[in-house]
């Protein structure tokens, strides 16, 4: 996907003050047990035709809304991903602006997920 200059830009400042993982990072915890949320932010449509395994769903759209009834900890961890990590990471700095200190975009999103041949869910 092509991506305007105005978004890319945005994308550039917000990951200054965004933590990120890469999709092995990630997968490492994962298969070390280690206990986190991970949240895909994707569209609908997106999530529906497949997802990480064990992810669930809170879209950029709502995130900011539901997610202090589905994650009241502000201290909790928390894994972003997206398609390629831009989404992500402007989720993950609103996150942050509402007060969870433990938030993380992961770099590479869905794609990276895929190309790294990682287990998928879909439905």
């Amino acid at each position: 996907m092509q991506h305007s200059p105005g978004f890319l830009k945005l994308v550039e400042d917000t990951k200054k003050r965004v933590k990120e993982l890469t999709v092995k990072q990630v997968a490492e915890k994962l298969a070390r047990g280690e206990k986190f949320r991970f949240i895909d932010v994707r569209e609908d449509d997106e999530w529906r035709a497949g997802r990480a395994k064990g992810a669930q769903h809170l879209g950029r759209g709502v995130i900011e809304r539901d997610i202090e009834s589905e994650i009241p900890d502000k201290g909790a961890e928390i894994v972003l991903y997206c398609g390629g990590g831009f989404r992500s990471a402007l989720a993950a700095d609103n996150l942050q602006k509402m007060g969870y200190t433990n938030v993380w975009s992961m770099d590479g999103g869905i794609r990276g997920w895929r190309e790294a041949k990682l287990p998928e869910e879909t439905g």
